[in-house]
């Protein structure tokens, strides 16, 4: 369906036994100067489309903890994100808001197809669903390498705040994937927006406009 998803190094990490934080080291290197942990600056407005769709499913926002800790990354919680990211990348197919719903921003669970906050919305659906806090599974926008706004999942772990993404079914540090961060949910409350960018040195830009490159 996807035309050849990519194998990961933490992929295979799992696959042969090896300890998330193995993994982790594999992907980040032992010489990053760079922190695992993301810095939040001021309070941001929540995407226009978060904020539609949570007028529409005011169940999926309500907060359900306040202040939650950093899950320990056990080899379990690990296992927990390559799966749940892998099986939401391979059963929706990537299609556009404006296909699909006839509109540029339209938040909602996906079920057979989707756009990129799409999958977000079900992975941290699912992640909830096994367990973890819901402050600790963030959504996040970003500009991807073409300057265009884009969604992802935010998990905050012990070893750093990891993605995961429609576009790539490898999990990476957040400083490893080469995005412009612009925003993220506080993980106080799903509703509270928090700037991963000083003094608003990001524009605003619209989450999707267009499928999703894969």
């Amino acid at each position: 369906m996807f035309g050849g998803v990519r194998v990961s190094v933490v992929v295979l990490a799992v696959a042969m036994g090896f300890s998330p934080m193995a993994a982790t080291g594999a992907l980040a290197g032992s010489g990053s100067s760079v922190s695992s942990f993301m810095r939040v600056f001021t309070r941001s407005e929540p995407p226009s489309g978060y904020i539609a769709f949570c007028s529409r499913s005011p169940a999926a926002c309500a907060t359900q903890n306040s202040l939650s800790d950093r899950v320990i990354l056990t080899d379990l919680r690990w296992r927990d994100l390559v799966e749940v990211n892998q099986v939401v990348n391979r059963t929706v197919k990537p299609v556009s808001d404006l296909d699909l719903y006839g509109t540029t921003e339209y938040w909602t669970f996906p079920k057979a197809s989707g756009d990129c906050e799409d999958y977000v919305l079900l992975k941290q659906r699912l992640l909830i669903e096994r367990g973890w806090p819901q402050g600790s599974v963030l959504i996040t926008v970003v500009r991807d390498e073409a300057n265009q706004g884009h969604a992802i999942l935010t998990a905050r772990t012990s070893q750093g705040d990891f993605i995961l993404d429609n576009r790539f079914d490898v999990i990476r540090l957040w400083h490893e994937t080469g995005y412009g961060f612009v925003k993220r949910q506080s993980y106080i409350s799903p509703v509270i927006w928090m700037s991963l960018a000083p003094a608003n040195r990001l524009a605003q830009p619209p989450v999707a406009s267009g499928a999703p490159e894969m």
